[in-house]
């Protein structure tokens, strides 16, 4: 059984603290800056950390890359548009744009690499496809989340700022981190632990900014617990229908057993670690920004237990082919 895992934890704890001790005014602008300032941070350290050989050795399996990019962007947002269709005593507007916004994602770079690498699939291609939708997708996001708000969501997205505000509060700082990285390439590598802990706590440090906006706003009263339950379910029969969509179509499509591991794992993953920060510079006027990334927390602890088991399953039935 897959252990819990303790960031969850501390996330959980940032819901309940904000639930109960919401940051407000002068408080609530100081945590604002600070947000801010600890996203810009954050892509700074991973331009700095993302060796460009990856994203170049990447370029010579693109059959299979370009297979896992339509999985990610394509088959993902097909497979939450009858979502629309709940009613809204079920799907409120801003959750509906939750979920949306959690199809429209990049995958997640260290959980697709560390399943497949424990499924003895192909690692090498797991860290050039997950790099690489981390990158193009801070571009690609708020292009999907336009095109499908058009139609699913009252008023639609302005792509326009969107896409300014990505460029200038992650893309620059994302490219000076690049620029650094020949400078900055021995110090990643020797405080590795150090960066990963940032990262969590600048994600703990959005969860409950937004959080704390979001109940002052009346999140609790907007938000029924069925609707809670529907959303971890949800999130559930997602990833579900994703697993079993991408490894049918790996295996018509006649990729190695190694290469259908890689597709599955990073094709099924979404970031959270680029997620919060991207939804933070994408809906940070937003009323209901707790809700619109309740489906992003979700999934992420579903898709983290799930492959763990799915992880193993394919070890343990690789070796008993081999053996």
């Amino acid at each position: 059984m897959h252990k819990i895992d303790p960031f969850l934890l501390l996330i959980m704890a940032a819901v309940a603290v904000a639930s109960v001790l919401p940051a407000q005014g002068v408080g609530a602008e100081i945590l604002d800056g600070l947000g801010i300032l600890g996203i810009a941070l954050l892509f700074f350290v991973h331009g700095a950390a993302l060796p460009r050989e990856v994203v170049i050795e990447g370029l010579v399996q693109w059959r299979l890359h370009l297979f896992i990019f339509a999985i990610t962007f394509v088959v993902f947002p097909v497979a939450v548009l009858p979502f629309s269709a709940l009613p809204l005593t079920w799907m409120p507007a801003d959750l509906l744009l939750g979920f949306i916004y959690l199809a429209a994602l990049p995958s997640a770079v260290s959980s697709s690499i560390a399943f497949t690498a424990m499924a003895k699939g192909n690692v090498p291609a797991a860290i050039c496809s997950s790099a690489a939708s981390n990158v193009f997708g801070l571009l690609l996001t708020p292009v999907l989340l336009s095109l499908l708000t058009r139609t699913s969501v009252e008023g639609g997205f302005d792509l326009a700022k969107a896409l300014s505000d990505v460029v200038l509060q992650l893309l620059v700082p994302f490219a000076a981190g690049q620029l650094a990285r020949p400078y900055l390439a021995g110090i990643m590598a020797r405080h590795e632990h150090r960066i990963g802990q940032f990262d969590q706590g600048v994600i703990l440090l959005i969860v409950y900014a937004a959080f704390s906006q979001s109940v002052v706003d009346g999140l609790w009263s907007r938000l029924p617990p069925a609707s809670v339950a529907l959303t971890a379910a949800l999130c559930l029969v997602l990833l579900m229908v994703v697993l079993t969509v991408t490894g049918f179509i790996a295996r018509r499509f006649g990729f190695s057993r190694g290469d259908e591991i890689a597709a599955v794992f990073c094709g099924s993953k979404k970031s959270l670690a680029s997620g919060l920060p991207l939804a933070k510079v994408l809906f940070a006027t937003a009323p209901g920004f707790g809700m619109i990334v309740l489906p992003v927390m979700f999934y992420n602890q579903i898709q983290i237990l799930v492959g763990a088991v799915l992880a193993r399953r394919y070890a343990r039935d690789g070796a008993a082919v081999s053996g």
